[in-house]
């Protein structure tokens, strides 16, 4: 009978793709015979008339697997089920999330279940996180994603809540500055508390990063120069308000850094250029002048330009960055081989009865 593996966080936006992916493809390259479900996916997409999930189809693309929607997500949240969930009007779903399970594992060695939102999430009609753990007998690895801090104590209320159907705890997105405080201070709180952690997976920035067309059109903005290398990663942002002296000083220290300015800051602009930024954003709808274009054409930076004032843009690339989809190969592999180096598989294996 199939193990069975669910890959749940605290919050969304934590990595959970990364880790199904890096767990399903380490297991496939160690010959095992890998499923994959999403019982609850909130972001509907239609393939061949059928309702399915956008993440589950694409963690399938790359798992290789071929099960139909309609299996793999059951229960999909289209705003129509939201109005009804709410209004009362849920059915138990639970039966059709088991029957889709039992039917995906049978010809399985392991079954990796993939969560959406929080482990709480999708409690308004009963097909929360803890719910599923429970009533499919997972083990569930809960992803906690930094974000200012690690939400420790939610960890520990996970343990008592899910007992031995907890595996363990996957801490991700840990820059080095804070590596020793996670290694003397928070593990070992945690391990006291009875939750195993299963993994660290230190922060990279390629994982966070994005490609200069699709920023600016998340930014609702257009590259109108150097369009042929729109294809650059961006992996972070710096605002280019202060004095040019200063604006060097910041420059210098963070290498593919979108730079966002004013349209009418052609001093920044031109030291952004010519110290090889990946692009320039300008704010406030302005067009740069003759030069400046002139040397994004000869440097092959491109330039986005943004309706919406510095400090909106500032905002707004702040979420893009933090919630940008894994969809390029490059990230893919690196994510894959950030989970494979950084997760225990031995004890993650012996806990799903795999040795």
């Amino acid at each position: 009978m199939a193990a069975g593996i669910y890959i749940g966080s605290t919050a969304g936006y934590s990595g959970k793709n990364m880790v199904v992916m890096g767990i399903g493809l380490r297991l496939q390259k160690e010959g095992l015979n890998v499923g994959y479900m999403k019982p609850v996916g909130a972001m509907p997409e239609e393939r061949d008339g059928i309702l399915g999930d956008e993440d589950a189809f694409f963690v399938q693309d790359i798992l290789g697997q071929d099960a139909p929607a309609n299996l793999v997500t059951p229960v999909v949240v289209t705003q129509d089920f939201k109005v009804r969930a709410f209004s009362g009007q849920c059915d138990d779903l639970m039966p059709a999330i088991t029957n889709a399970y039992d039917t995906l594992k049978k010809d399985k060695d392991v079954m990796v279940v993939a969560g959406s939102g929080s482990m709480y999430s999708g409690r308004y009609c009963n097909v929360d996180g803890i719910r599923v753990v429970r009533e499919l007998n997972l083990q569930a690895v809960v992803i906690d994603r930094l974000h200012k801090e690690l939400n420790y104590d939610y960890l520990v209320v996970l343990k008592d809540t899910l007992g031995d159907n907890m595996a363990g705890v996957v801490l991700n997105d840990i820059p080095p500055n804070f590596m020793n405080e996670v290694d003397g201070l928070i593990r070992p709180f945690l391990e006291k508390n009875g939750v195993k952690v299963l993994g660290v997976i230190p922060k990279d920035p390629l994982m966070g990063a994005i490609k200069v067309g699709d920023l600016a059109e998340r930014l609702g903005g257009k590259v109108i120069s150097a369009q042929n290398k729109s294809d650059k990663v961006v992996e972070n942002f710096l605002i280019g308000t202060m004095q040019v002296e200063n604006f060097m000083t910041h420059f210098r220290k963070n290498k593919n850094s979108a730079i966002i300015v004013g349209g009418d800051r052609s001093d920044v602009q031109l030291v952004a250029l010519e110290g090889n930024c990946p692009c320039l954003v300008l704010t406030g709808n302005l067009y740069p002048n003759d030069i400046i274009l002139t040397r994004s054409e000869v440097l092959n930076i491109p330039i986005v330009v943004v309706r919406d004032d510095t400090y909106t843009v500032a905002k707004k690339m702040e979420i893009i960055l933090s919630r940008h989809k894994l969809r390029d190969v490059i990230k893919i592999r690196q994510g894959a081989q950030l989970v494979s180096s950084s997760i225990d598989f031995g004890y993650l294996k012996e806990r799903i009865g795999l040795k």
